[in-house]
């Protein structure tokens, strides 16, 4: 009645016999909860003509958030991830494997979500948040809990370390049936979505600050050439992760688990991960790309000049 006959809420509170606070109270809670979706499209808007072109460059489908350039990071990455969970619901159904690697970024996105009820879906997590300082759980669990509640969807939780010490470790361990019963989930995902973890942002990676890699661990990065990860599994500039030691002790996907999701939503905000969101395109990791406008030129930008 409001958004389409456009009534107003002193005629709809006489039409239902309530007050007009409580039409009011109506409609926000349709907002909150994702029933009533608002898209503003403003001709003189940048944003579609750069989904456009990363669309055509990079072959993912592009969600460009409008930011000024002058922001902080901290407040581009609210704004990015308020846009990116009101996108993310409309693309999961029901019957979905959710596969969710935890981050920064990922955890903003997971505090605004909008309720959409789906049916038999599970959420997974994809890749293990324990290292020597703490078991991870708390901070892991609560992005997927929220996901869970989001979408009315089972949570399968994977309790096992970011990072073994040593390869032998997690081969042991990927034996267990217990573990199998997880990765047999991520095997068969339908949908993923993470961030792009990077060092140099303004933002550090979780993965980076806290506590999961050593000053050892950090320096057979650079030597490998890392610029990025995604769900904890490293990758360099063109893409490629073959012969990167740390993937050998961590308990993130192989890329070619996370390549066979049918749809891969890869969130990033933050100029400074322009490296890392190269790479990640490069290896063909992502079908869905929610970033900022900022970034979003600055990669049209560096692939132009890269020819």
């Amino acid at each position: 009645m409001y958004y389409l006959q456009d009534m107003t809420m002193d005629a709809i509170a006489r039409e239902l016999r309530t007050s007009r606070s409580t039409v009011s109270r109506l409609l926000s809670s349709a907002r909150e909860t994702g029933v009533v979706q608002i898209q503003i499209t403003s001709p003189h808007e940048r944003a579609p003509q750069l989904e456009q072109q990363i669309s055509r460059e990079f072959g993912v489908e592009a969600h460009v958030v409008p930011v000024t350039e002058t922001g902080h990071e901290a407040e581009v990455l609210e704004r990015v991830a308020i846009q990116a969970a009101r996108t993310i619901g409309p693309l999961l159904g029901s019957n979905a494997i959710i596969g969710v690697a935890w981050g920064s970024t990922i955890s903003a996105v997971s505090r605004h979500l909008t309720r959409k009820i789906t049916h038999d879906s599970t959420v997974v997590q994809l890749n293990g948040a324990g290292n020597t300082q703490t078991t991870g759980i708390t901070y892991a669990s609560e992005i997927l809990r929220r996901f869970g509640k989001a979408y009315g969807a089972r949570v399968e939780q994977f309790p096992v370390p970011a990072f073994f010490d040593r390869p032998s470790t997690k081969t042991a361990m990927w034996g267990e049936r217990s573990v199998q019963r997880i990765l047999d989930l991520q095997s068969r995902m339908t949908t993923a979505i993470f961030g792009v973890g990077s060092v140099g942002s303004e933002i550090p990676s979780h993965v980076y600050s806290g506590g999961y890699l050593d000053p050892d661990a950090l320096a057979m990065l650079a030597a490998d050439e890392v610029v990025g990860d995604a769900a904890t599994v490293f990758f360099r500039a063109d893409g490629t992760d073959q012969g990167i030691a740390m993937n050998d002790r961590s308990s993130g996907p192989d890329f070619s688990v996370l390549r066979a999701a049918r749809r891969r939503i890869c969130v990033v905000s933050g100029e400074s991960k322009i490296n890392g969101l190269r790479g990640a395109l490069a290896a063909g990791l992502a079908t869905d790309l929610i970033l900022d406008e900022v970034t979003a030129r600055r990669l049209v930008q560096v692939a132009a000049e890269n020819g």
